[in-house]
């Protein structure tokens, strides 16, 4: 059901560029009076007679008042974003000129549009479903090059595709079912159960991949949450700086100069990687140093990779050996990196034998680094291995990848109602028990596109967005 904020009846209007003085900025309007109200302002020419996907140069006027030389392009429904008669100005850029603009289309009878509402318009009738929706506003947020992919392969309709076959599937299903209890003192059934059953394992075949793909989808979002690990004076912070190429933590040779973490986000090949320098972890007295160090422990359960460094001159093996098992204790999930700091102070068959034992005891992701002092390629091949930890299997070629918080809950309602009605299936179960699971999962399915939705939800979802998008 449309939300009573939204009133589609009304022509909309909305500055859709960002504040601020630009060379070019653009004025949205979209509704049943579009082309009326543009002409009152451009009397160039009767823009009700134009093609659709034309531009028009001209000027808008205020009477007799020339305001701003001005490019239009027309968009006649149902071939446009909203589906409906639709105008864009591109005038310049100041301030002033975009507000003028703006606020003779409203004296003329435009409405101003709320947050979101040219989506909204494009969801209703039917040009997007509600996670392609979504997915507009999420490539407008957009930051690095994963995310902007991500977005525009859901908004070309990437998971909606996986949603609606599976959701149709289960439908045809449900319907005998339901069919079934119309007849129930007949004790007759429609439904084949082993059918249904074979396709719910192919439905949850395809749902668990998509979402197990949202921890890496989230991390995608939100940036991979990188936890640097180590004992004082390893070389932690110098990590740090080398990673992001400036001064951005303390670097001393007083042990202890850490006392919280220090965050930073990189982009590596696209993908968005949140560096946290933490405390270095020994037995202190010192009360601050105390928290840090609780804080840096916090962070191996929080990351989703942790580079564990150790100079290679001050921690013997056994020692070594206990942190990298108490950060695995802590969170067996991570993937865990070893960076041997230092090596430059050690023979090279000495750095081998070290590289080779911790190999030989499990810990294969292991390099060795000056931290201080980096080759290029030191950085590169660390980068590399980073890039790998989190990319290497964690998708699919081709697999759609969830974002979205909400498609997540989803998603994993229709799993949880499908896990039953297998159960149920197994047990037995009378149609009228099977009926309301299998229910509960198409409700889920439904969620994800929009096809069930709520105001509550629309409004959240629509609500974030800026205005004029």
């Amino acid at each position: 059901m449309l939300p009573n904020l939204y009133n589609t009846e009304d022509t909309i209007a909305a500055i859709a560029t960002s504040e601020g003085v630009s060379a070019i900025g653009v004025i949205r309007i979209s509704g049943k009076a579009a082309f009326s109200i543009c002409n009152t302002i451009y009397k160039t020419k009767d823009l009700t007679q134009v093609k659709s996907h034309t531009i028009h140069y001209g000027f808008i006027t205020d009477g007799e008042e020339v305001i701003d030389e001005v490019m239009l392009s027309v968009f006649k429904s149902p071939r446009s974003f909203t589906t409906e008669d639709s105008i864009e100005i591109s005038a310049h850029g100041s301030p002033y000129i975009l507000s003028r603009i703006l606020q003779l289309l409203i004296q003329n009878g435009a409405r101003l549009a709320q947050p979101g509402e040219f989506t909204m318009r494009a969801f209703m009738h039917g040009r997007l479903d509600l996670a392609q929706a979504e997915a507009v506003g999420d490539l407008i947020a957009a930051q690095n090059k994963a995310q902007a992919e991500v977005a525009i392969k859901q908004i070309r309709g990437g998971l909606s595709e996986d949603i609606k076959m599976l959701r149709e599937q289960l439908l045809n299903f449900a319907s005998l079912i339901e069919l079934e209890l119309d007849f129930g003192e007949e004790d007759v059934e429609f439904a084949d159960r082993s059918q249904l059953n074979k396709l719910i394992e192919q439905i949850l075949h395809h749902i668990d991949p998509i979402v197990q793909s949202f921890k890496y989808g989230n991390a995608i979002k939100n940036g991979i949450p990188v936890a640097i690990i180590g004992r004082p004076n390893a070389g932690k912070s110098s990590l740090l700086n080398l990673l992001l190429n400036d001064d951005r933590a303390i670097v001393s040779d007083i042990a202890g100069t850490t006392r919280d973490t220090v965050e930073e986000v990189l982009n590596i090949e696209g993908l968005p990687f949140r560096f946290i320098d933490t405390a270095g972890i020994r037995a202190t007295q010192d009360t601050i140093e105390k928290i840090g160090i609780e804080k840096a422990l916090k962070k191996i359960e929080e990351a989703q990779v942790v580079i564990y460094i150790f100079d290679v001159n001050d921690t013997s093996y056994e020692e070594v050996k206990a942190d990298l098992e108490m950060i695995m204790a802590k969170n067996q999930q991570i993937h865990l990196m070893v960076l041997a700091n230092k090596t430059d102070l050690i023979s090279e068959d000495a750095k081998i034998n070290l590289l080779n034992t911790l190999n030989n005891d499990g810990y294969s992701n292991t390099l060795s680094i000056q931290a201080n002092k980096a080759s290029e390629n030191e950085l590169i091949v660390l980068k590399t291995a980073l890039h790998a930890a989190i990319k290497n299997g964690a998708i699919s070629e081709g697999q759609t990848i969830l974002t979205n918080l909400r498609h997540y809950i989803a998603l994993n309602d229709a799993r949880e109602a499908l896990h039953i009605v297998v159960e149920g299936l197994n047990n037995r179960l009378t149609s009228d028990m099977l009926a309301l699971d299998i229910k509960r999962a198409l409700n889920a399915l439904g969620e994800v596109t929009g096809e069930i939705s709520s105001q509550e939800i629309l409004i959240n979802i629509f609500g974030k967005f800026c205005i004029g998008k």
